[in-house]
């Protein structure tokens, strides 16, 4: 079981009102299996790569019927204190900490620029069993038009230190916690690529063993292609938004081209 530390994402769900059909999905693209419904849950469902937990799949609660969407979690030791530390920050509480049974406590915020995600504070649940192989969680990114906004609400919300890239055309940025070396998280700029009514939001990758295998499975379950496939030195990848609207985007983390981007001098 890995642990987190405060401040990294530690678990991926989505609502879906076709359960099934988003189970159906997701075992072709990724090939997830998945446990039993807990009805005490709101038949919450965990789904597994190789038998080991990776995300969760829930139908909605009745009145919460929309289009889905991947929310990620990050990881902290107090939900209460944390939920505090985003308000603080200019962010919003859409659901104030609750616990749930013995597994832990959730809340739900939003960032000032309207980017929705989860807090979790782990009891019997501590997250991703594994993360960055193949049909696990890999990396995630807030997609945002306002990138000064976002990033000083990551920074007060979270004990994070930024790192802006150097990448040609994009203006990307990176989020650490405290004296790790790696990156947990990354911020990208919209641009005019973006249709004004996208929304700001997390986007989730998927680790795969195939990029483009990945993608042709998902578009001939009815998923739309937004991106990609293309080469990066952090992989081959492409965005999709699965039959239900849930966007998320598929990663072939082994096949790397170019130079990885340099951090930016201060």
């Amino acid at each position: 079981m890995t642990d987190f530390p405060e401040g990294a994402p530690c678990w991926v769900d989505a609502m879906f009102v076709d359960l099934e059909g988003a189970k159906r999905f997701y075992a072709d693209v990724l090939g997830w299996t998945f446990g039993e419904s807990a009805s005490e849950f709101g038949d919450y469902a965990q789904a597994f790569s190789d038998g080991e937990a990776v995300a969760g799949v829930v139908p909605p609660m009745p009145g919460e019927e929309g289009k889905s969407a991947w929310n990620l979690y990050f990881a902290t030791p107090d939900a209460a204190a944390t939920a505090e530390k985003v308000k603080a920050a200019g962010g919003e509480l859409l659901m104030e900490p609750m616990q749930v049974g013995r597994l832990g406590t959730m809340a739900l915020a939003k960032e000032p620029t309207g980017a929705a995600f989860g807090l979790w504070q782990p009891d019997q649940h501590k997250g991703f069993a594994k993360v960055g192989e193949p049909g696990a969680f890999c990396w995630a990114e807030f997609f945002t038009r306002e990138p000064d906004v976002t990033d000083a609400f990551l920074t007060k919300a979270f004990t994070y230190s930024a790192q802006q890239m150097t990448d040609a055309g994009v203006d990307f940025k990176v989020f650490k916690v405290g004296g790790s070396p790696n990156p947990v998280l990354g911020r990208m700029t919209m641009g005019d690529e973006f249709p004004p009514e996208v929304p700001a939001y997390v986007n989730v990758y998927f680790a795969v063993g195939d990029c483009d295998a990945a993608v042709q499975k998902a578009v001939d379950l009815g998923a739309t292609l937004r991106f990609g496939p293309m080469d990066s030195p952090y992989g081959r990848f492409a965005a999709v938004t699965d039959p239900q609207g849930a966007n998320f985007s598929v990663i072939d983390t082994a096949r790397t081209v170019g130079e990885m981007p340099a951090p930016a001098q201060a």
